[in-house]
């Protein structure tokens, strides 16, 4: 039986630069740049450094990278085209498998796992007042389908009124007061499951199906800002 191949996993959806590294199931390491609120995302300056980081810390070359799985969204446009066109990139130079990963999923496994009795909703910062939303409930079913959401709805579409809820992500830290309605609870905002890791990217990247470069595509959700804009002008007209 061949050595294990190694999954190389990243995330750019959100404003951190996320990497995680596993073989044979085993993570072995996960890396991350965390811009402050005042700073912009540094996706282009360090995604590839970071995965160059963490195959070094493995001692491995390109050529044992049997997977790379990247997260699509929903999440910031930019940080999408940055994330999606690196793996393509990257699969296409090494051979490597190529697997799209659905960020909010990502997000919410740490809590999965640590609260199985209770539904899990990923709540990410879309701008312009609104959140993504997506949610778990035990199981592993999906109850709540990837949306945007404006934040005095979002309790309802959480469905959270008969359901014990725990949100996480930063738009569940922004929208903080109109989440903690009923049975809906939103861990401190030090914890660390309000942000993605890279020993979920490498999970949900191990278990997905392969994709072609062409069919990888980011889960916008919504209009980019750029075609919203274009439309207004054209209406304007």
């Amino acid at each position: 039986m061949g050595k294990a191949k190694a999954v190389l996993a990243f995330d750019t959806a959100t404003p951190a630069t996320v990497v995680g590294l596993s073989i044979g199931g085993d993570l072995i390491c996960e890396l991350a740049d965390r811009p402050t609120a005042d700073e912009r995302p540094r996706h282009a300056e360090r995604l590839l450094s970071l995965c160059e980081q963490a195959l070094a810390q493995a001692g491995i070359g390109w050529g044992e990278v049997g997977r790379v799985g990247v997260g699509v969204g929903p999440g910031t446009f930019t940080g999408l085209r940055i994330g999606v066109a690196t793996a393509q990139g990257l699969a296409q130079s090494s051979g490597a498998e190529l697997v799209a990963v659905p960020t909010l999923a990502a997000l919410t496994l740490p809590a999965r796992a640590a609260e199985p009795l209770m539904q899990i909703a990923a709540v990410a910062d879309a701008r312009r007042g609104e959140a993504y939303i997506a949610a778990w409930l035990p199981g592993g079913e999906q109850s709540v389908a990837e949306q945007a959401c404006p934040p005095q709805r979002l309790a309802a579409a959480l469905g959270a009124e008969a359901t014990p809820t725990i949100c996480v992500g930063d738009g569940a830290l922004i929208f903080r007061k109109e989440l903690e309605t009923g049975v809906i609870a939103v861990p401190d905002d030090r914890s660390a499951l309000h942000q993605i890791g890279g020993a979920a990217l490498c999970q949900l990247a191990a278990a997905g199906e392969p994709v072609a470069a062409a069919a990888l595509v980011p889960r916008y959700v919504r209009q980019p800002d750029a075609e919203i804009s274009l439309q207004a002008r054209k209406e304007t007209r």
